[in-house]
């Protein structure tokens, strides 16, 4: 190989080396940010902060079932009413935006288009905001918290 082939691949593996450092470096450092910026909530505390904006938005009749054991896909379910669909509406997404600036960043949320009936699933915590009749209807704490072995209200 003659002399200038080889001195330009020497420099361009040295040149390759110093990229990937600095691109690992970058990237080594972003997940630590991400980590600081996304603290992982307990159950318990996205419980607590759930329940302190449905206090907030003047939410109708809340409970809190620990349904731990009975689930294995949440810990808590909420049930709670507001007065109209447009409350309705305006519970769920205040209860939303408080959990995406707590770092919650995967809230998935149905039922806003009618605003009879918004489930929102925000991990280990599910809220159900209901119209008043058609929480009545369903009776979704009665479902839960009967059985062998009921389920207890918070």
């Amino acid at each position: 190989m003659p002399k200038a082939v080889a001195t330009k691949a020497v420099k361009a593996k040295a040149t390759s080396k110093a990229v990937t450092s600095r691109v690992t470096a970058a990237t080594a450092e972003v997940p630590a940010q991400n980590a600081l910026s996304r603290t992982q909530l307990s159950a318990e505390e996205t419980l607590k902060l759930i329940l302190s904006r449905l206090d907030d938005m003047k939410a109708e009749e809340t409970i809190a079932i620990d349904i731990r054991g009975k689930s294995a896909m949440f810990d808590y379910m909420v049930v709670t009413s507001g007065r109209a669909n447009r409350h309705v509406g305006a519970i769920a997404e205040n209860v939303a935006k408080a959990l995406k600036e707590a770092g919650i960043a995967k809230i998935h949320v149905e039922g806003l288009t009618n605003c009879d009936w918004v489930l929102m699933d925000c991990g280990d915590v599910v809220v159900h905001v209901f119209r008043p009749e058609v929480r009545e209807f369903y009776n979704l704490e009665r479902l839960w918290t009967q059985g062998p072995q009921p389920a207890k209200t918070l």
